[in-house]
């Protein structure tokens, strides 16, 4: 198995796990960083690294990739199988955002940097809390505009493979 990859298909009820801890660890950075200290926007490191790692690797890498996955969701449910690139264009957009935040943290810009950790909040949320992928649906409008071409992904275009691959 290659260490470099990312999965497709993806279980759903794994990525939605995931979304689960982003939010704790966001949520619980937010609280932190406006009602004591900034300080605690060193947070961002960790969860840009868990964006890193499942861009890179999916949740080989990840160790909130591997408690998903290993753990919590085969305990939550059967598995929804759903398409792989556009999860990981998702954690891409995780990956923009967070390290927008660290990179405006260590610049001194708190305020700013505390911006893209609620934006990475509010994903994460709809993601776990209502099965609404914001990079998805992004995705889903750059592959309509021709930005990202259509082989990336068939399953997006063709619901029929997207069903004969998640049965």
């Amino acid at each position: 198995m290659a260490l470099l990859g990312f999965p497709n298909p993806v279980n759903e009820i794994a990525a939605r796990t995931v979304a689960a801890g982003v939010v704790l660890l966001t949520g619980f950075m937010f609280i932190l960083a406006t009602a004591l200290d900034t300080v605690w926007l060193w947070l961002t490191i960790p969860l840009a690294y868990g964006f890193l790692a499942r861009v890179l690797t999916g949740p080989r890498l990840s160790p909130l990739g591997q408690v998903a996955t290993r753990v919590i969701a085969p305990r939550v449910g059967r598995e929804k199988l759903v398409a792989g690139p556009p999860k990981r264009f998702a954690q891409a957009m995780g990956l923009a955002m967070s390290t927008a935040a660290l990179v405006l943290h260590a610049a001194g810009w708190d305020r700013a940097a505390l911006v893209f950790v609620g934006m990475v909040f509010v994903a994460a949320t709809l993601e776990s809390a209502f099965a609404l992928c914001l990079g998805c649906k992004i995705f889903a409008v750059l592959m309509r505009l021709g930005v990202i071409p259509e082989d990336t992904c068939r399953e997006c275009n063709d619901i029929g493979l997207r069903y004969s691959t998640a049965s």
